[in-house]
């Protein structure tokens, strides 16, 4: 029963997806949106407890996706540490991933005011990004105790140009911004890089 159900609950999950991922997000009511998805307004409260609760775990979900992605990148030996983060950011600033991306923004804001079920999103989220990051630049031979602050700012970075690129609509020039910071970035990973800026 509990796989079943469990079957059903990743059924909807994917079909949610699919929908937002083609439609973008809607002002539809749960009735209006279990119509579009083939159900019933009482299955997904069942699953998901609400509207709300089922847009939480669709942006879960992508996230999860995207943290997968950037997992493996980190652990690819054969990528340059520079083309790693290149790779992840051409999969969240892609075109086709704009309407979770201002899904991830609004939900991440309720989190932030300490709406339920969003708050969901709060739960490890900096951390499990942080982890492989760490990962690369220790092995990469950045100082264990700088290692976690670069990865705090490799996040932030790329999160804030993803916000302005649908703020703006500026694809190349927000491209161009990342570029930017890449090579800083780099150059911020060198040995001594800390003591020959003043920084830290």
């Amino acid at each position: 029963m509990t796989r079943s159900r469990g079957q059903a609950r990743e059924r909807l999950l994917a079909a949610a997806m699919t929908y937002f991922g083609t439609r973008g997000i809607s002002d539809l009511s749960l009735r209006q949106l279990a119509e579009a998805l083939g159900t019933s307004h009482r299955m997904l409260i069942y699953h998901f407890g609400s509207k709300e609760g089922l847009l939480t775990e669709v942006v879960r979900a992508v996230e999860s996706g995207q943290r997968r992605l950037w997992s493996e990148l980190v652990a690819d030996p054969s990528l340059d540490p520079a083309e790693r983060p290149r790779r992840l950011w051409q999969r969240v600033s892609d075109p086709a991933m704009e309407p979770y991306a201002r899904l991830f923004f609004e939900i991440y804001g309720q989190a932030l005011q300490g709406r339920e079920p969003a708050t969901a999103l709060l739960e490890g989220d900096i951390e499990s990004w942080l982890a492989p990051s760490v990962r690369s630049l220790v092995d990469s031979g950045v100082p264990a105790e700088r290692a976690e602050a670069m990865a705090r700012l490799g996040l932030a970075v790329t999160r804030g140009l993803l916000l302005d690129q649908l703020a703006t609509g500026q694809r190349e020039a927000v491209a161009e911004a990342f570029e930017l910071f890449l090579t800083l970035f780099q150059r911020a990973e060198q040995p001594g890089a800390v003591a020959e800026t003043g920084a830290g």
